[in-house]
């Protein structure tokens, strides 16, 4: 009777739903009516419960795996964290100096080469025409950078080091054959093919150091820059010395095989950090949006208004010494004095700047850079005091060469500092093309007064430079104090 009362009371439940219960429940009714003990459906429903709950909570674990079977390539590798330090970061500074050296050291030593034109080689032309070589070789190595730079973050610098020696030191042994009063052939070695070859090996010697370093990327970046300043000090002396014993064409080989020792050194102890990556389309080489960030465009502005002036001293600082106090024991040194200077203020500014901020000593130094110009500069007569303002304007500018780069990769993604680098430079080399041939024609009788003018057109650029550099500054950080 129990029985069949259970049976009763199930079957008066109503019509059957999908519920897994009353599947279970009807068929225990269907094992009672045939005579058989029921199934325990708790025990079951539980067993399946738990099973499915266990496959759930095991999918999130299985995501990783699958993952891991996907395609390598579709992966992004990260980028790699400057190390800041070790053997191999600071041989790579050491070859990235040997490169800067033997390419910027020698284009800054372009005023060694124009008392040498003026005076003895290139008489027939006007000062103005003889400087507009030194003008066109920043012109020319500057203007690389806009696609030298995406090359280097594509392949690095392990060809592009060795093939910019080998088309350096030709162009040099081609200038050391060039003839006198046949300007265009100086036009063609010096102002054209040494900076292209040049431009291969700088602008990768400089990036390179921004994989190696971040903390401390300013300290380094002046060392490597300081290889630039070591070169501006080496060279002219060199040329001065060697020209009148040997004559030119021998004394610009010597300089030829000094490049071929350092591009060889260069090519061994430069070391590549990141793998290469595709090369991207020509549409997207060159980096423009980065004029979209406004700490980069007020930083690009101003630093083109800074080097429009900033190399008329170097260029001009030694027949100024000559028009106000003659041939002395001092003048043929004026060049080499302001350039040691800028080797110490490209390498101790950069220790400090790690301290106190990149973007505040830039500025700082910059601003001073200009008011040596308008303040001591356009006073001096004496050879004391032409000397001391060579050493004070070599030593406040050098910074804004050797931080140039460290700033621009505090404020850029490190896959891209190549990039970045080269459009900044290649922005720059309008001012560098122009600046120096305009301040040559203020100078259209050498005097005083005629050099006074190119001297307050020099210091008025700098401190316009200055002024948007200071912007660039509050741009990135509005605190006074900051550590920028």
């Amino acid at each position: 009777m129990s029985t069949s009362s259970s049976v009763t009371n199930v079957s008066v439940l109503g019509e059957p739903t999908h519920d897994p219960m009353n599947d279970h429940s009807d068929a225990t009714s269907d094992a009672l009516r045939a005579g058989l003990p029921p199934r325990t459906t708790i025990s079951t429903t539980t067993l399946q419960d738990k099973q499915a709950l266990t496959e759930a909570s095991e999918k999130p674990l299985e995501s990783p795996s699958i993952a891991s079977q996907l395609p390598i390539e579709n992966k992004q590798p990260e980028p790699l964290p400057p190390p800041d330090g070790g053997l191999d970061a600071w041989l790579t500074v050491m070859g990235s100096c040997l490169v800067a050296f033997c390419t910027f050291g020698i284009v800054g030593s372009f005023g060694a080469f124009s008392d040498f034109y003026h005076t003895t080689f290139l008489t027939n032309y006007s000062p103005t025409v003889v400087t507009m070589i030194g003008a066109m070789q920043v012109f020319v190595l500057y203007m690389h950078g806009s696609f030298v730079g995406p090359i280097f973050d594509a392949y690095g610098p392990r060809y592009m080091i060795p093939g910019s020696g080998i088309v350096a030191s030709f162009a040099l042994f081609m200038l050391s054959i060039t003839k006198s009063q046949q300007i265009w052939q100086q036009y063609l070695t010096q102002a054209i093919l040494f900076p292209v070859g040049a431009g291969f090996g700088f602008f990768p010697a400089v990036a390179v150091v921004a994989h190696w370093f971040r903390k401390r990327a300013a300290y380094a970046l002046g060392c490597v820059v300081g290889g630039a300043a070591a070169g501006n000090i080496v060279f002219p002396i060199l040329l001065h010395k060697l020209i009148p014993k040997i004559g030119f064409g021998w004394s610009v080989r010597i300089v030829a095989f000094i490049v071929i020792a350092c591009y060889v050194v260069a090519s061994v102890t430069i070391k590549v950090r990141r793998p290469p990556k595709p090369l991207p389309p020509l549409t997207k080489m060159f980096d423009y949006q980065a004029f979209a960030d406004i700490r980069f465009l007020l930083f690009a502005i101003g630093g083109w208004f800074f080097v429009f002036s900033a190399f008329n001293p170097f260029f001009y600082v030694g027949q100024y010494g000559i028009v106000v106090n003659g041939s002395n024991s001092v003048t043929p040194y004026l060049l080499a004095i302001m350039s040691a200077a800028s080797l110490v203020g490209r390498v101790l500014p950069g220790f400090i700047a790690d301290k106190v901020g990149r973007f505040n000593t830039i500025c700082a130094t910059s601003t001073a850079s200009g008011i040596l110009c308008l303040a001591m500069w356009y006073t001096s007569t004496a050879p004391g005091a032409v000397a001391a303002f060579a050493a004070l304007y070599g030593f406040f500018s050098g910074p804004f060469f050797s931080l140039l780069p460290a700033c621009i990769a505090q404020i850029t993604p490190i896959e891209k500092i190549g990039a970045r680098i080269g459009i900044m430079f290649a922005f720059l080399s309008t001012g560098t093309l122009s600046g120096s041939p305009i301040g040559g024609v203020f100078i259209k009788l050498e005097t005083k007064a005629h050099f006074d003018n190119l001297i307050l057109y020099t210091g008025v650029m700098a401190l316009a430079g200055a002024a948007f550099l200071i912007a660039a500054r509050f741009a990135c950080d509005r605190r006074l104090l900051a550590a920028i």
